[in-house]
């Protein structure tokens, strides 16, 4: 089911970032409703803030992703207020900074309640609902770092290839029904994830830090470049969802050397920054 005024979207971790980009861009679709959620109420007050001259009928709803009460709540209120849904993007996420052994298990586990279960949770909890309609959409958002995994990332690896891993068995399972299941790839995306992350409870603070000073070099792609390649991605119908040139190229590079394509990526994560152009 493409976008149109009959589209009900429930959108998950709307409070900044590429969340708050595709409500914007929702909204202004006409669509008929718009269910935001997130864990932050200030920063979803402000996306809705940001929405609320649109025409489309939002409703905010503050919710742990990880918890399952939460989200059975969730869907609650979602039917109470729009009468169903026919999209579903899985958007809510965070990051972890450390090795495996300078993480804890509990990290671990806070970091999959989010990313993984948080997206089993809302397809599991909004598959009944998406299949009251003739053609709804299920999007997943996976990351590029569920098609490699970085030494220092791997939990949120983990986490973002079980995404993947759980959403492209889901689209087999439902091709013979009208639900589209589609998993979205954003390579750098200029948002807040790392900064916002998590340090593993062994690791050192600079950890952090070098991790943020290289997202913020490699995160080429606005929120708003990656919300308008996933709403064309919606569109499409499309099954697989690369944002970014980045991500397009770490792909090309992991099919041509799945066992050793570090070795060629490492040097685009330790290339200079970008020199500005000189005006003509």
């Amino acid at each position: 089911m493409s976008l149109d005024d009959n589209s009900i979207v429930v959108l998950t971790g709307a409070a900044s970032g590429i969340g708050r980009a595709l409500a914007v861009r929702l909204a202004s679709e006409g669509v008929n409703g718009l269910a935001i959620a997130d864990v932050d109420p200030d920063g979803l007050n402000e996306t809705a803030r940001l929405i609320a001259t649109r025409s489309a009928r939002v409703t905010k709803h503050v919710v742990n992703v990880a918890d399952p009460g939460q989200m059975r709540r969730f869907v609650v209120e979602v039917v109470a207020a729009h009468g169903g849904a026919t999209h579903l993007i899985n958007n809510a996420g965070v990051s972890l900074f450390g090795t495996v052994e300078e993480v804890s298990i509990e990290d671990i586990e806070w970091l999959m309640g989010v990313n993984f279960w948080g997206t089993v949770y809302g397809v599991k909890l909004f598959l009944p609902i998406l299949r009251e309609h003739a053609a709804s959409h299920i999007v997943n958002v996976s990351s590029v770092f569920g098609i490699i995994a970085p030494p220092g990332n791997a939990a949120y690896c983990a986490s973002k290839f079980a995404v993947r891993g759980f959403t492209e068995a889901l689209r087999h399972e439902l091709a013979d029904t009208g639900i589209t299941v589609s998993c979205v790839h954003p390579g750098g995306v200029a948002t807040n994830i790392a900064r916002g992350g998590r340090l593993g409870a062994h690791a050192d603070g600079s950890v952090k830090d070098e991790f943020v000073k290289l997202h913020t070099r490699l995160s080429r792609t606005t929120p708003e470049a990656a919300a308008a390649t996933i709403l064309r991605g919606i569109k499409r119908r499309s099954k697989r969802i690369l944002i970014g040139a980045d991500a397009r190229l770490i792909d090309l590079i992991q099919r041509a050397a799945p066992v050793g394509y570090m070795n060629a990526i490492n040097p685009l994560f330790n290339a200079p920054p970008a020199k500005p152009r000189k005006k003509s």
